[in-house]
Parts: structure tokens; C-alpha cells; sequence
């Protein structure tokens, strides 16, 4: 009961929002915007108009310092302005709405190479051409299918240097008889190609010969599952008698210590803006983390054969992370006292799309420790202090396809952000004339796991891209790299023979702030060199990095063109607003010349600017039979941890009710 009351009143707030720069576009404005630009493009059985990506275009940097720091003033808002992607007459079309005016300010037709991320509504309308398709059926046929228990998907297919690209996806069936698990089942050797723009298949091919996997040991869902159960696990009811330590003002959060601004967009998900934390002993606000995002997550599967060599999954740029978000489950997915919201995204013909329960915020209660210290060394006295550790999650779940995404956004009292990933979901999985490892003789190599009968999951990658634009206490910030160096002991008097020390470097310029990490022991900060403790240290924040991977293909294989952000864990950049997707921004069928190590090649000035940090935490996949037939979570994460940012221990004197 304690919980609902809880939820009562956090909604309440919610309702009395405050409206802020960086909200998201509402469905009224995705409604106006949606109004304006079909009025000036009038659709026609030969010119149809889809809407591809449309999203609030923020306001730029300095307005937004300027409002907050009016804000006590009552300022008005910046003008509220959306940028949209379009298709019309087989172009992609840039437009700039001014939602104020009720007007299109720009339109740029895009030259470029690549093309705009897939809707869902073109993606079911393409994975229902095969059903209509005669050499399709024929081979539902020969196979002694049921065509009403296939179901088929799109898939994009990368760039192979191709001298001009069409508009192309690929389109896999899989057989559901017997299972939810349809990835488990794919029709292996089927595969057309279609065009979004013209919604026809333009090729198809079918290498008979290949098993569909059996549905038995497929299934997942409890309903279906059958005895024995188990391991019994008891679950905890989580009461909070002092009610929620978090409060929500629309979209921006307050607690703790911490408070920040949640946002959504349709292509990268959850949007943190604005996050500061409050030091007790100066009496204010401090800036941290302006923005913050996962820019793009490449996939590249390692199968080169003909039937999966272009399976290299650009996961935001292609399929749009936020428009791939679920809806969260109270109690499962999220913790009893957990709050949720929703977000909208525009559909393909404009109209607003609800995703109930896209994120969720709770404070969490792990059993953690803060911080602790028993003393036995006074005489006569046993000393023992400790604090119980309290954090804010903010969660969402991104499905794209197979794997389910969850992402965390964790506040620490202490002053560090940890970024978490857990991936589950089904893994990416081929069908092949296995049953048992002993029949893979000699140089045969399957390209994966043999995971059940004519069952492999294929081997794959994960590289995760974090936008990171730090404001640590003002704009003007820098990058410094210090490396842990072994030194030898010059004095003869020491029997010790060696130790290690420090040695610091300022990046200067892009090419300075490129790092491998794992090559060498190393700390890696963002610093505010205008900024200093009373101990002389300059303030900053240092990264504690995650799981590290390197891409394992070569550099000129034409994936690695497309993803070579992924080249380096750690790039810096000078702030510009425009630079914020790490594979481009129309990124379907891209060959990879406006990366974002493409636009580092310009070696801009890093030191003591407005400066942004990007990360890639990667992880290559080997399956294993546990991921079968659904994947446990595997979690990994990073920090970005307070170094020399606060006078001493910001949670010395933290009181946990």
C-alpha cells in the first residue's frame, strides 16, 4: 500500500509539469509537424511522402546556458523547432519546422551517400512481400511449410562498394510452428532482396538443402514450459517509508545530490542533459555532463558466406534505438518502487506513436556498501562506521530484432554516473546440416556455436558508442592522459628495486585524444584547467572504462569503413552540435565517410575548449549453449567517476533513512 501511495504522488508532479527546452517533441507537436510539411508536400500514387526520423531540434548550447542562468528571471524558451527526415519522390529530404510560426524554415535535399533509418511500417509492409511472391510459396512448398506459421523480417545490407546503392534490404523467413522462438527457426538459404522505395522483391534465391531446426527446447515463455521448474527464487517487497527520495518536473529529475533532464528520441533512446550534482560544502550546483547518449552500436556478425556476409547491424543509425524501445513490466522488468514514463515518436505517415512505459526510474537499493572503515588499532576500542550505498537508475529496454538492450543510467551519491548494458534477448542464428560437433572435420569452419540440432549461433560483436559531451564546472575543459610508468630505485641504501609513478599529458589537438586502451596502464580525465581544489589539483572526471574490445576485421574491409569509430575506445572532439552520430546520420547503406573518424581527420584543437568524450565499450561474442534458447543477461558498464572534482569524501557525511 505504501508503494501506491508512492506512485500517487510522484504522477502528480509529473502532471504539473514545467516546460523545458530539451522536452522531447509531444504528440501535439509531432500532430503540427506532421501538418505542416504534408501541406507542402502533397502525396500522390507517385509521390509518397514517409516520415523517416523526427525529432526536437535542440535549441543550440548557448541558448540553453543563457536560459538556465535566467531562469530565476521566468526567461522565455528558446524557439521550439523540429528537424525531420523525410522520403518524397525518392529523395531524403532535411527539414526544419519552427513550431512557433507553423512553418518549414529550411528544406536540403540530401546528396549524400547512405540512406535514412527504417520505420516500422516500411519494415512490415517489405516482410509481407514473400507471401504474394510465387517462387517464394514454392519453396514453403518443397519444405512442406505452413504459410501461415512463417514469418519473415528485413534485414539491411551494408555497402560493398558498390558504385551506386538502391534503397535495398534483405528479407529472412523463419517458421513459428510450435514456437515463439522464430529466430530459432530460420528457412536458412531463403532470402530475397526488395526495395523500400518501390515495395517489390528484386531478387530471390533459395539454397535448398538446409534443415529448418526443430521447435522442440526453442520455447521461452513460462506458459508454455513444462516441469520440472526451477532454481525457486523468493522475491523482496521493497517499502520506502519516507516515501520516494526522487522528485520529476516534467522531464527534468531531482535527487539526492543529483539532477538532471531525461529526453527521448527516436533514433539513439534515453537523452541525459544537464546533469549536476550539489556540493554541501560550497553551496551549489556544479555542472558535470551537459549531454549524453549511445550514439550508435554496431553488430558485425563473422559469417562471410553468401548468406550472412552482409549482416553488420548498425543498430541506431539503421533501426532507430528509440523507436525500438519497449514497454518496461512493472514488478520484472523494474523494481516495486520504480516510477514510469512514457514517450512518442512519429510513425511513417507522422502520427504520434505512445511507447507506454518507456523508461522507468527507481532508487536502488542493492545491498551495496557506500563506504565503511573498522579500527582495532586504539586500545580499548572497536570502531566501526558504514553507509548502506543508494543510487538513481534510470532505465530503458531497446528491442531491435533478436536482442533485447538494457540500458541504466546509474547516479551515485558519490558523484559517479555508471552506464550499464545488459544484453539478452536470442542470439543471431543460422540453420546447418550439424547435429554434433564430431561432424566438423578438418578446416570446416561453421562460423559459430552448435548450439542444438542443425542449430549455430554465429559470432558477432558489440561495440557501443557513447556521446559524452562533459561540461566539468564551465565549457572550457581539457583531456589528459596519464600513463603508469615503471621506474627503477636510483638509491643504493633501498633494497627495493623499482616502483611506478606518474606522467601526465594535456591533449592538444583530436589526434592527441585518440586512445587504445589496454595497450598501456593509463587514467584518462576530463579536466576543467581554469578550475583548481584548494590543494592546487584541477577539478575533473575520469573515465573508468568497461569491457574493452578492438575490432578484430581489417581496416579497409568495407563494416570496418562504416564502423571505424569503433577503432579507437576513446576519441575527443570540439563540440559542434551537428557532430553527434558516430556512424553518420543517414546511415542505412553508408560507406562510411561521415563518421565520426572521418570528421576527426580535421584535427581540431581540443585543449582547454568545450570538448566532448566519446567511448566505445565493445565485447566480441563467442555463443555457448547457456544462450540457448534465450540469452541470461550478460551486463557490462563503465563509470565516470569524480577525480580531484571535490574537496575530500562528497559522502563523508551522507545520512541513509
Amino acid at each position: 500500500m505504501k508503494i501506491v501511495v508512492v506512485l500517487v504522488l510522484i504522477q502528480a508532479c509529473w502532471r504539473c509539469a514545467e516546460a523545458h527546452p530539451l522536452d522531447p517533441l509531444t504528440p501535439s507537436e509531432l500532430n503540427l509537424v506532421r501538418t505542416i510539411i504534408t501541406n507542402s508536400y502533397p502525396t500522390s500514387s507517385s509521390s509518397k511522402l514517409t516520415f523517416q526520423h523526427v525529432a526536437l531540434d535542440e535549441p543550440d548550447k548557448p541558448q540553453i546556458l543563457s536560459w538556465l542562468s535566467s531562469k530565476s528571471r521566468a526567461p522565455s524558451l528558446p524557439p521550439r523547432r523540429a528537424f525531420v527526415i523525410a522520403r518524397f519522390q525518392k529523395q531524403s529530404l532535411e527539414i526544419t519546422v519552427d513550431l512557433s510560426t507553423r512553418s518549414i524554415i529550411s528544406t536540403r535535399v540530401y546528396k549524400g551517400h547512405g540512406f535514412p533509418t527504417l520505420t516500422f511500417v516500411e519494415q512490415g509492409l517489405v516482410s509481407q512481400l514473400p507471401f504474394s511472391y510465387e517462387p517464394f510459396k514454392d519453396s514453403l512448398n518443397k519444405r512442406a511449410l505452413n504459410m501461415s506459421q512463417v514469418v519473415c523480417a528485413a534485414f539491411t545490407v551494408g555497402w560493398f562498394e558498390e558504385e551506386k546503392t538502391k534503397r535495398v534490404v534483405k528479407v529472412k523467413c523463419y517458421y513459428t510452428n510450435g514456437t515463439a522462438n522464430l529466430y530459432a527457426r530460420p528457412l536458412e538459404g531463403v532470402a530475397m532482396v526488395a526495395d523500400l522505395d518501390d515495395m517489390r522483391i528484386l531478387s530471390f534465391s533459395d539454397r535448398f538443402g538446409i534443415p529448418v531446426p526443430k521447435a522442440e527446447g526453442t520455447e521461452y515463455r513460462l506458459s508454455k514450459l513444462k516441469p520440472p521448474f526451477g532454481p525457486k527464487l523468493n522475491g523482496v517487497n521493497v517499502t520506502q517509508s519516507h516515501g520516494p527520495g526522487f522528485t520529476i518536473d516534467g522531464h527534468s529529475v531531482s535527487w539526492g545530490n543529483w539532477k538532471f533532464h531525461l529526453g527521448f528520441d527516436f533514433q539513439v533512446g534515453a537523452i541525459i542533459s544537464l546533469a549536476s550534482i550539489y556540493d554541501i560544502e560550497k553551496q551549489r550546483y556544479r555542472e558535470v555532463l551537459y549531454r549524453g547518449f549511445i550514439s550508435e552500436v554496431f553488430v558485425p556478425y563473422q559469417d562471410p558466406t553468401e548468406e550472412w556476409y552482409y549482416t553488420t547491424y548498425f543498430d541506431c543509425g539503421e533501426y532507430g534505438f528509440g523507436q525500438s524501445a519497449s514497454s518496461l513490466e512493472p514488478l520484472t522488468d523494474c523494481p516495486p518502487n520504480a516510477h514510469f514514463l512514457d514517450a512518442f515518436y512519429a510513425d511513417a505517415n507522422g502520427n504520434p506513436v505512445q511507447i507506454t512505459n518507456a523508461f522507468c526510474i527507481f532508487e536502488k537499493h542493492a545491498g551495496d556498501i557506500m563506504w565503511r572503515h573498522t579500527e582495532i588499532a586504539i586500545p580499548n576500542q572497536l570502531i566501526t562506521e558504514v553507509r548502506a550505498d543508494v543510487s538513481l537508475v534510470v532505465r530503458m529496454v531497446s528491442t531491435v530484432g533478436n536482442y533485447d538492450y538494457v540500458i541504466d543510467w546509474e547516479f551515485k551519491p558519490s558523484g559517479s554516473i555508471k552506464f550499464g548494458v545488459g544484453l539478452t534477448g536470442i542470439l543471431g542464428m543460422k540453420g546447418g546440416t550439424y547435429i554434433n560437433t564430431d561432424q566438423i572435420k578438418g578446416e570446416i569452419d561453421i562460423h559459430g556455436t552448435l548450439l542444438s540440432d542443425n542449430t549455430i549461433g554465429v559470432y558477432h560483436d558489440h561495440f557501443f558508442t557513447y556521446y559524452l559531451d562533459l561540461d566539468i564546472d564551465g565549457q572550457r575543459n581539457s583531456f589528459v592522459k596519464t600513463t603508469l610508468q615503471t621506474q627503477k630505485v636510483k638509491d643504493p641504501k633501498i633494497p627495493r628495486k623499482s616502483y611506478w609513478t606518474t606522467v601526465s599529458e594535456t591533449a592538444k589537438t583530436e589526434a592527441d585524444g585518440r586512445v587504445k586502451l589496454g595497450l598501456e596502464a593509463a587514467e584518462l580525465a576530463v579536466v576543467n584547467p581554469n578550475k583548481k581544489t584548494k590543494r592546487g589539483n584541477k577539478t575533473g572526471y575520469r573515465l573508468l572504462p568497461g569491457s574493452v574490445a578492438h575490432p578484430l576485421l581489417v581496416s579497409d574491409d568495407y563494416p570496418q569503413i562504416r564502423g571505424a569509430f569503433s577503432n579507437y575506445n576513446v576519441w575527443v572532439t570540439p563540440y559542434n552540435k551537428s557532430e553527434k552520430w558516430a556512424a553518420g546520420l543517414f546511415v542505412d547503406r553508408s560507406r562510411g565517410d561521415d563518421t565520426l573518424a572521418v570528421k576527426s581527420r580535421k584535427n581540431r584543437e581540443i585543449e582547454n575548449e568545450d570538448i566532448v568524450l566519446w567511448y566505445t565499450m565493445g565485447l566480441h561474442h563467442v555463443p555457448s549453449q547457456e544462450d540457448y534458447p534465450v540469452m541470461p543477461t550478460l551486463s557490462v558498464g563503465f563509470e565516470l567517476r569524480p577525480t580531484n572534482f571535490f574537496e575530500a569524501n562528497p559522502v563523508l557525511k551522507a545520512i541513509v533513512n
